[in-house]
């Protein structure tokens, strides 16, 4: 690991120096990508070097101990069992800084809301995720954009689709990809008894045109009439759009705009998500056959978590981890269950290097 840590700081400090160079300064993509390797670097150099700082203060101070006797002996001796635990500590972030990270991490995502088994109640369990979601990224004051929101009569959702702007969206939110259980009494029940329902959410990492080629004969636009409430709701022209991708058979529609042209983009910004999806997994399928995940596969048939009313918890399958506070999770407060995921994973992935 050291030698690893060596090389990594080597590597920041040659960046350092080209950063300063004329040459790469008047390049302005090459001075654009440099800056960047090296602001990937800062964290894990500056955790190194204050690893060896505290190394250095314990190899001194176990120096000294050994020069001198009684109390002074014991001070030093106690400053070195100081230094040993923030060692020990600095050691265990640096592993974790040391794993490869996900290249889609820092992107936004689009995240997908369905009704699942339970006829209106899922659906009114989809609207109670879609809620969730929306509120969690007001906290984190991430940009939430409508891309679809398919609605029932009783106020429940069929299906939203949602587009995630702001850094590290998906890192945050890509855990939530599965099915989820709720138990509760429905709205919709009158004799008190309780219904188990289900929604599926699928979280998508947000793709860039240049990493998602679209061939202009791969694709066919529709343009149709709005659906809505009723009255002055109701859209006279054609602002609706629906995409049909014919290699992979993908189709995807926008009505949530006025505007003809803010729904294409819309469409096309969730079609990219979706081929990026899918054609990552028919690349990484074997990888992902061989590892098993301690927090899953995030595969959207596989249940994740269940919300059961009656006793306010919420139980993540994937670790054995609940939370007894159904309201304010509900209301967007995703944090603890969230970190509680990334730890988990942190822990596999520390324990599967480890082997």
């Amino acid at each position: 690991m050291l030698s690893k840590l060596k090389e990594i700081e080597k590597r920041y400090d040659e960046l350092s120096a080209l950063l300063c160079d004329s040459a790469v300064i008047s390049d302005s993509k090459r001075y654009a990508s440099l800056s960047k390797e090296q602001a990937d670097m800062q964290e894990i150099v500056e955790k190194y070097r204050e690893y060896c700082g505290v190394l250095l203060e314990y190899e001194e101070a176990k120096a000294e101990a050994e020069r001198e006797t009684g109390e002074m002996k014991e001070l030093f001796l106690s400053e070195a069992f100081s230094c040993k635990q923030r060692i020990d500590g600095l050691v265990s972030e640096l592993k974790v800084l040391l794993l490869p990270k996900d290249k889609n991490d820092e992107r936004g995502c689009t995240i997908e809301i369905r009704g699942g088994a339970g006829g209106e109640e899922a659906a009114l369990f989809a609207y109670t995720l879609y809620r969730m979601y929306m509120g969690y990224c007001e906290k984190h004051r991430l940009l939430w954009e409508v891309a679809e929101l398919n609605e029932t009569e009783l106020g429940g959702i069929k299906e939203a689709i949602v587009n995630v702007s702001g850094k590290g969206a998906y890192k945050r939110l890509k855990y939530e990809s599965g099915v989820h259980r709720v138990q509760r009494v429905p709205e919709t029940e009158s004799q008190g008894r309780i219904h188990t329902s289900t929604a599926t959410v699928a979280v998508l990492p947000e793709a860039e045109e240049v990493e998602v080629q679209i061939d202009e004969k791969d694709v066919r636009v529709d343009l149709f009439r709005s659906s809505g409430a009723g009255g002055q709701k109701v859209n006279k022209t054609e602002t609706a759009i629906r995409i049909t991708h014919f290699p992979t058979g993908i189709v995807v529609t926008c009505q949530d705009e006025r505007s003809q042209l803010k729904n294409k983009e819309k469409a096309f910004r969730v079609l990219r998500a979706r081929l990026y999806d899918y054609y990552s997994g028919m690349a990484n399928s074997a990888e992902a056959q061989n590892r098993k995940s301690l927090v899953g596969t995030g595969d959207r048939s596989e249940r994740i978590r269940t919300y059961n009313f009656p006793q306010s918890r919420i139980t993540d399958h994937r670790i054995g981890y609940s939370v007894h506070s159904m309201e304010a999770v509900l209301s967007g407060d995703l944090d603890e269950m969230i970190d509680a995921l990334a730890r988990a994973e942190t822990e596999r992935r520390l324990s599967s290097q480890e082997e």
